[in-house]
């Protein structure tokens, strides 16, 4: 069962069959699908391409186990999906991009968009083809014409925005302004810190087949630690510090231009373009919440680069703050 939440509406999925001789397909072999929502005004050339997250897997048996979920076959997936937050075409809500043209791929490959092994295993790893097809089929319905771009993602869609950015700009070389948004996809090596190895392997096995969970997710007593800081143990609190400061080195190694923008605060959370909370009412840096950043960030009508560098542990937020 779905529930609508406020500022957001029923969007119409499309299910590209006619991609499907060309590889394009689903872990089960079913066809890409996405939502579109079609621009209107002064937004009817202006594009939002959101890749829909939802981790990796890196196995046969993996990627089977996905094939009988929404994350690995989109003949599971709902007619119809609600929009909302940066998708959302309530002014209200979303005032910079509420009247683009919208879409959300299907997340169904288990490699952010980036597999591409041919062969005729039960298991289909093909997510480049995927974006690339539906990437064709949005540039026939359009999108070759936008004025304004923006490709973005969510966890493993925010990695894929971030790997296909370059070949999406190129694809609109036209446009006057495309920028790429990751939300929650930013995965930093921390080759200096606990686990490096495990995070080595963790992605080069994605690569190499097309996920081992997580590097703290085999102790359970992590679950208990970001819930409640109370219950970490010196050498938790310890590691979330020394994580803390190499995402800020990572992040300002790379954002070495006023273009980069950066919105990073210490809310324990994963994912703010689904969530109405972390959205309208955000965590605020800089004066700014999310929304306000990435409009200003996007049209230039300011740099933003805020990073929470006061709170070295997570907090757990359930309102901004």
């Amino acid at each position: 069962m779905s529930t609508q939440v406020h500022g957001s509406h029923l969007v119409d999925v499309t299910l590209l069959t006619s991609a499907v001789s060309k590889g394009a397909v689903c872990l089960d072999g079913s066809p890409p699908a996405y939502f579109f929502q079609k621009g209107s005004g002064d937004g009817a050339d202006n594009w939002l391409v959101y890749l829909e997250g939802g981790g990796w897997c890196a196995s046969h048996v993996g990627c089977d186990q996905r094939t009988r979920t929404v994350v690995g076959s989109s003949k599971l997936r709902k007619g119809a999906a609600y929009f909302g937050q940066i998708l959302s075409s309530d002014q209200t809500i979303n005032p910079d991009f509420y009247n683009w043209n919208i879409v959300s791929v299907v997340y169904c490959d288990g490699s952010s968009y980036m597999g591409d092994v041919e062969g005729n295993t039960d298991i289909k790893r093909r997510g480049a083809r995927i974006f690339d097809g539906i990437m064709e089929d949005l540039l026939a319905k359009g999108m070759k014409n936008a004025k304004n771009a923006i490709l973005s993602g969510g966890s493993a869609g925010g990695l894929g925005a971030i790997l296909h950015c370059d070949g999406f700009r190129a694809l609109i070389p036209t446009a006057s302004r495309v920028k790429c948004i990751s939300d929650s996809g930013f995965f930093i090596h921390a080759k200096d810190l606990p686990g490096a190895k495990n995070r080595e392997q963790y992605f080069g096995s994605i690569t190499a087949y097309h996920l081992k969970k997580h590097y703290f997710s085999n102790d359970p007593t992590w679950r208990s630690c970001t819930s409640n800081l109370k219950v970490c143990t010196p050498t938790q609190l310890q590691t979330m510090k020394d994580f803390h400061a190499a995402m800020i080195k990572t992040l300002r190694e790379v954002a070495n231009s006023k273009s980069t923008g950066i919105f990073v605060h210490s809310c324990y959370r994963h994912g703010h373009f689904y969530d109405q909370g972390f959205w309208d009412n955000s965590p605020i840096l800089g004066d700014k919440t999310i929304a306000k950043a990435i409009g200003d960030w996007y049209f230039e009508r300011s740099p933003v680069q805020e990073i929470d560098t006061q709170n070295e542990l997570p907090r757990n937020c359930t309102k901004h703050a």
